[in-house]
């Protein structure tokens, strides 16, 4: 019991450190876009960490299971290096009983994953389709900010202001640039052409109508119309001028299938949702299979260092997600039946795992007779 407890202290140490660094990095990824739609008025800024929060759970049930994987590796691996190991052995510590300390371990990772993946995700993902939906039903009054240039979703109009009330109702010294198609009387067919037009004014405000339209009302200012690169400019000064703000448009349907709670997903006949339920219940096998694949290739010699098999085992993970990834995508469009689904992924490296797992102690017993001819020899 007390070599129990000592490996999995270092396993969850381990594995503890390594999901925290995978996770800022990942998380600081996401957050960076998110902050750079906020500087666009896409987003609320006041927003972003809520959105954060709802994403965490989807982030924990992929790195975990990476998580668990390094930290074997490194963990046994320092463990190996040390010679430890080494005395565990010659104290009855076999790798079947190794392997088993192990899966106690990685069955508590694969109880929160499961958690993680079958009941928070799916919550997680409504909550940032409701957020990104409440977002896009804001106004570009609404996402002001003052002393910034902000563009609309569609780049056709710029809007600036210095000073914004509390309650977002005031603007201070307001400039609006707004491209449009304008009329060249100049020529005989009054085509169209690309124009611009530039409002500035000293106040502005918001004024919502009865059915519902909102104007941005600015008043003493002077508005230009023209062609860029030309000298044609009008200058119109006005007391009142009111803006036209465009609706939002706001969808139907909140988040996809990977929102859809787990119980709904059971029964289908939709490609689609049996393939989401399959990758749910995957996450959790992965967490066992890739336990099985750690620990023989956590074993290295003292001499070569602990980080020797650290790169192929990375490539072998990345290898089974991939796989997974790939499946889950031939799923969807049905070219794989959902009686064999993603299970042949997790059944191949189920068996790769067990070759490792029994080829370790065969590799063992060859090295240990080489070494003992080799000093035989010597002897000699």
């Amino acid at each position: 019991m007390i070599i129990f407890r000592y490996l999995a202290r270092e396993l969850l140490l381990t594995l503890s450190a390594v999901s925290a660094v995978l996770l800022v990095i990942i998380m600081s990824g996401r957050f960076i876009k998110y902050l750079a739609q906020a500087a666009q008025g896409v987003l609320d800024p006041s927003v972003l960490f809520l959105i954060m929060g709802y994403r965490l759970p989807g982030f924990l049930q992929l790195i975990l299971p990476l998580g668990l994987f390094l930290g074997i590796l490194l963990s046994y691996g320092r463990l190996y290096l040390e010679s430890e190991m080494t005395v565990l052995s010659a104290t009855g510590m076999s790798q079947k009983r190794l392997l088993g300390y192990t899966l106690v371990t990685a069955t508590l990772v694969a109880l929160l994953v499961g958690w993680l993946s079958l009941a928070l995700t799916p919550q997680g993902v409504t909550g940032v389709a409701r957020i990104l939906k409440q977002q896009d039903a804001l106004t570009e009054f609404d996402t002001l900010v003052p002393g910034r240039f902000q563009a609309m979703r569609d780049g056709s109009r710029v809007t600036y202001t210095e000073g914004l009330s509390g309650d977002r109702t005031q603007l201070d010294n307001v400039f609006i640039s707004e491209k449009r198609l304008r009329t060249d009387n100049n020529q005989a067919d009054k085509k169209k052409e690309p124009g611009i037009a530039v409002l500035v004014a000293e106040k502005g405000r918001q004024e919502i109508q009865p059915d519902g339209s909102r104007y941005l009302i600015l008043e003493n200012g002077y508005r230009y119309d023209g062609n860029p690169g030309q000298a044609d400019y009008r200058a119109i000064k006005y007391e009142t001028y009111g803006v036209l703000l465009p609706k939002p448009e706001v969808g139907n349907e909140i988040g996809d299938r990977e929102s859809i709670p787990t119980h709904e997903l059971l029964g289908s006949d939709d490609p689609r949702y049996t393939a989401e339920l399959q990758w749910r219940v995957s996450i959790p096998i992965l967490v066992f299979v890739v336990t099985l694949l750690a620990v023989p290739l956590s074993q290295v010699n003292p001499r070569q260092g602990r980080f020797l098999k650290l790169l192929p085992a990375i490539l072998l993970y990345m290898a089974y997600l991939a796989l997974l990834i790939g499946a889950r995508g031939q799923m969807d469009k049905g070219r794989i039946p959902p009686n064999l689904g993603l299970w042949w992924v997790h059944g191949l490296f189920l068996l790769i795992g067990l070759a490792l797992f029994l080829w370790t102690p065969i590799r063992l017993k060859l090295a240990s007779r080489r070494a003992m001819k080799e000093m035989a020899h010597g002897q000699a």
